[in-house]
């Protein structure tokens, strides 16, 4: 009898469980059903964890892919264990993160954890306050004084002094040396960023030489960190780092040297202070932030962002411009000669500002193969974005230059096109002046408050480095095949770029 009543009790739990199953079922499907955005197919429990499993390789083709399909440049990707991801390529919708109502769109807490063990509390990863004073104490070091500065003390000095003799050692007809330019380029940026935040150089240009140990710590981090936010499952980074084994256990050894190596150069910053006086805050970022009595720890996490926003950006932009130039050649005699024309006795920071059509060069690169693929906020409470997309409290909102750069609704029928010319008035024969595209349809440096404070330095840094190079030298791309992008928390290009360097003849 007793074992009879047990059999009884468990069918109706079972039966009611079974209920239950499918009542939450009927409620997911008419809850995924009423969000017509929710592409890919989505699934109640899992959400669409097949398809992004599938595709965990490849998501800026697959996310582009899918948003070429929607109405609206808008999807809903639902992963097991998090919460909702709105993914858009719509302009309406940029500006609406980005300006309209910016209060509702933080970084927010699982942004900010998931960069939090590398970036700490730097610019990059904090909202509100904290970021409004950093922002303030950073902004004086890019207004048009400053840059002009940047241009005459360290810029300068690296090209002319370091970057173009290196070229010219490499460039022997006789005894062809292939390099990798991508690795060259990104050991230059470095240094600049590292001069110009602490008036020091850190590492050696010539790629045979070992890389830095703080350059390299970076490129651990920095990688470890992006793949946490692309995880299927977040839970699996998260117990390992609990646990402090493999990919979060490097990422650990890495941060520490990070911060080992930022700290002893800011306790250089201070030591040369104290023996020099006071009237060196004005000589670079370090000597600011430590004058304005910030803990050194904030100064800490505020050099690793800056360093991170310099070191792989721009390299990463003149990177891909450089490859696409070795298959429009006539682009690249446009660059020679528009440098010519605005050159006297040297390429000066006056005559930087008429390079128009490497402006329109590098912007197009960008729009291709931006240096930052996706860019996401939380949203801190529900919200309707203006295409009608519905989101929750703590959605994560991804705006996806990647993915807008190839939208044909965007830049026309021909978007997968390398042209210059369509960033002019006259786009048929490249005449005319250079338009203003929105920044929400370029969000390339973001937009609206958050806007990148070194949008004119990574412009001015990258039109007198592929001037310069350009002018003396021809860049030939030694493999046909077409490179892979590869999206971290700045993009690369994988496995370098190889190219063999010849002197330009005259």
């Amino acid at each position: 009898m007793g074992l009879f009543m047990t059999l009884f009790s468990l069918h109706n739990l079972s039966f009611i469980f079974l209920l239950f199953l499918f009542y939450i079922t009927i409620f997911e499907f008419l809850r995924i059903k009423k969000h017509s955005n929710l592409i890919p197919t989505t699934y109640p429990f899992i959400g669409c964890f097949i398809s992004f499993y599938k595709n965990r390789y490849r998501l800026l083709d697959w996310y582009t892919e899918l948003l070429s399909l929607s109405p609206t440049k808008t999807i809903v990707v639902q992963r097991l264990g998090a919460h909702r991801t709105i993914v858009t390529a719509n302009p309406g919708n940029v500006e609406y993160i980005l300006k309209s109502n910016i209060n509702n769109f933080p970084k927010g807490k699982p942004f900010t954890e998931i960069l939090g063990d590398f970036l700490g509390h730097g610019i990059f990863n904090v909202d509100g306050e904290l970021w409004l004073t950093q922002r303030k104490l950073a902004s004086h070091e890019f207004s048009t004084r400053s840059l002009r500065e940047f241009f005459m003390h360290t810029l300068e000095e690296e090209v002319s002094e370091r970057l173009l003799p290196l070229l010219e050692s490499l460039s022997n007809e006789k005894n062809q040396v292939i390099v990798d330019l991508q690795e060259l380029l990104g050991r230059f940026s470095f240094n600049v960023i590292c001069k110009f935040i602490l008036g020091t150089k850190r590492c050696s240009l010539d790629p045979s030489d070992p890389k830095s140990p703080l350059s390299r710590a970076f490129d651990v981090a920095a990688g470890i960190s992006a793949r946490r936010g692309a995880a299927p499952l977040f839970i699996i980074w998260k117990m390992k780092r609990w646990l402090g084994v493999g990919s979060e256990r490097r990422l650990r050894e890495a941060v520490k040297e990070v911060h080992n190596h930022v700290m002893e150069m800011i306790e250089e910053k201070k030591h040369h202070m104290n023996v020099t006086g006071k009237g060196n805050c004005v000589e670079d970022l370090v000597s600011r932030l430590i004058c304005s009595g910030l803990d050194d720890e904030v100064i800490r996490d505020m050099v690793i962002s800056f360093i991170l926003a310099g070191k792989d950006t721009t390299s990463a932009a003149m990177t891909w411009l450089f490859w696409l130039l070795s298959h429009h050649s006539h682009n690249e005699q446009q660059i020679v000669k528009e440098t010519e024309l605005n050159t006297k006795q040297k390429l000066d920071y006056e005559s930087l500002k008429n390079l128009d059509f490497l402006k329109a060069c590098l912007c197009e690169s960008m729009r291709l193969y931006p240096p930052v693929a996706w860019d996401s906020k939380h949203a801190t409470k529900d919200d309707v974005l203006p295409d009608g997309t519905m989101v929750n409290a703590g959605d994560r909102v991804t705006y996806f230059p990647y993915g807008m750069g190839r939208m044909e609704k965007l830049w026309g029928k021909d978007w997968y096109e390398f042209r210059p010319s369509r960033w002019f008035s006259e786009p048929d024969n490249n005449g005319g002046t250079m338009i203003e595209v929105s920044p929400f349809k370029f969000p390339i440096f973001q937009a609206g408050p958050r806007v990148c404070l070194g949008k004119e330095m990574a412009f001015i840094q990258m039109k007198y480095v592929v001037a310069s190079i350009l002018h003396r030298f021809k860049i030939r791309h030694v493999s046909q095949d077409k490179p892979i992008f590869v999206p971290q928390l700045t993009a690369h290009m994988a496995g370098g770029l190889k190219v063999i360097i010849f002197k330009r003849e005259k």
